[in-house]
């Protein structure tokens, strides 16, 4: 099974079912009064280990080259070493995969709006929360469609 991440404070998923269903949502890391900046990266980690249970046999994750601000640079490239060492350590494959690439499979324009991307999920029949969620589930068809044509 494949799961796909769009990295960040709100971590939007979605994961193959073994009925080939197609699962997603939202993860929120942010960090509450008294915590420490590390504890976004332990909670993501604790949740990567319980939602392994499911089966996942490789990861995919969106590539973001350019970032709004320093602090969105910091945070995804935490996530990614979190993710990247996780992996590693459980020996599943991971792939980052780039936001234009994404983009332009789910809506014909490598540069797309959060917007475009949630009615082109929805449009898709997945009921979306979020870009974040949008993202991911739009990087699963991408992984998906790709290994359809790789194998086809």
């Amino acid at each position: 099974m494949i799961l796909a991440l769009d990295l960040g404070t709100k971590t939007g998923w979605a994961a193959t079912t073994i009925m080939d269903d197609i699962v997603s949502g939202v993860q929120d890391y942010s960090t509450k009064r008294h915590e420490g900046g590390g504890m976004r990266y332990l909670k993501f980690r604790r949740w990567l280990t319980e939602i392994k249970q499911i089966g996942i046999t490789e990861v995919y994750y969106e590539e973001v080259r350019q970032h709004a601000g320093t602090q969105a640079a910091h945070v995804y490239g935490g996530f990614q070493a979190t993710l990247t060492a996780w992996c590693e350590h459980h020996e599943i494959p991971y792939q980052s995969i780039p936001v234009g690439t994404i983009k332009k499979f789910a809506t014909g324009k490598g540069n797309a709006s959060k917007e475009m991307m949630i009615e082109s999920a929805r449009e898709a029949g997945f009921d979306v929360s979020d870009d974040n969620e949008a993202d991911a589930v739009h990087l699963l068809r991408y992984v998906l469609d790709d290994l359809s044509v790789d194998n086809g």
